[in-house]
C-alpha cells in the first residue's frame, strides 16, 4: 500500500503547481509527515484515502468482513495518529487542510481548484 505519491495526491499537487503555489513534500520534521506543505501560507495539506483514514459517511470507508476486530483496531490507531498529528501541527501555528480521496474523484478540476483556493485564501485573512 503506497503511503506517498498516490494518484489523489498527484492530482492535488499538479493542480496546486498549475495554480502557482509552491510547496514542499512529505516534510519529515513535521508531525504526521504532511503530504504537502505550503510554507508561505503556514499550511499543510493531507490527502487522505477514505478507507485508511475513515472518512465519516463515505461508502469507501466500509469495514472488511473478515478479521473485523483487527481492522477496527487498525483504523482506530490510524485515526488517533491523525488526530495527534493535526493537533500538534495546529499547536505549532499551522493551518491543516484535509482533502479526501472521494472529494478529488467527485469534484471536477475547476471545482477542486476553487475549493483549494478558498481554503488557502481563508488562511491569509485569518
Amino acid at each position: 500500500i503506497r503511503s506517498k505519491n498516490t494518484k489523489p495526491e498527484l492530482v492535488v499537487r499538479s493542480l496546486l503547481h498549475r495554480m502557482g503555489y509552491r510547496f514542499r513534500l512529505h516534510v519529515k520534521e513535521l508531525p504526521g509527515k504532511p503530504d504537502i506543505v505550503l510554507p508561505k501560507y503556514k499550511t499543510v495539506i493531507f490527502v487522505h484515502g477514505c478507507f485508511w483514514h475513515r472518512h465519516e459517511g463515505c461508502s469507501d470507508a466500509a469495514i472488511p468482513k473478515s478479521r473485523t476486530e483487527w481492522w477496527i483496531e487498525k483504523f482506530q490507531n490510524n485515526t488517533e495518529r491523525d488526530r495527534k498529528a493535526i493537533s500538534a501541527l495546529e499547536n505549532m501555528g499551522y493551518r491543516v487542510v484535509v482533502v479526501w480521496e472521494c472529494e478529488i474523484k467527485r469534484l471536477d478540476i475547476e471545482e477542486l481548484k476553487k475549493w483549494i483556493n478558498s481554503e488557502l485564501k481563508n488562511d491569509i485573512s485569518d
